[in-house]
């Protein structure tokens, strides 16, 4: 089983960079980008103060990407896209949507989630999806 990293996991990366013994990753497991969390990573590039601090973010974040790479939102994770919905929303639940396609990533992947150390517990709600904090 391997990791799909939500953009909280990728903020927390980011954040920690300068404290290198705090967070890390485990060079063992299979780490992966879902489409929408590499979406709202450049969001927080083109919304950088400046260009040099931009250029550091994305210099960042295409090195997580050549590691991981970018799952597409395909038809298959729109299934567990909709599955995720319906199922949250009968039990009177919903997260954020960007979330339900991380979600339904994962489940597409049959992978877990990995979150920020802020604990997205929103996550904690989705049925048969394992979320583990950085």
């Amino acid at each position: 089983m391997g990791l799909i990293l939500d953009t909280s996991a990728l903020i927390a990366l980011e954040r920690f960079r300068a404290e290198p013994d705090r967070v890390t990753l485990d060079s063992n497991e299979i780490y992966v980008l879902p489409a929408i969390v590499w979406a709202e990573a450049l969001v927080g590039v083109r919304m950088a103060a400046d260009s040099s601090k931009a250029a550091r973010r994305l210099a960042r974040l295409e090195a997580i990407r050549r590691v991981t790479g970018v799952e597409d939102f395909s038809d298959v994770v729109a299934e567990h896209y909709a599955d995720i919905f319906s199922e949250l929303s009968r039990s009177g639940i919903l997260i954020p949507q960007n979330d339900i396609a991380v979600a339904a990533t994962a489940r597409r992947l049959d992978f877990g989630v990995l979150v920020g150390p802020q604990d997205e517990a929103h996550f904690r709600r989705v049925p048969n999806l394992d979320v583990q904090v950085l």
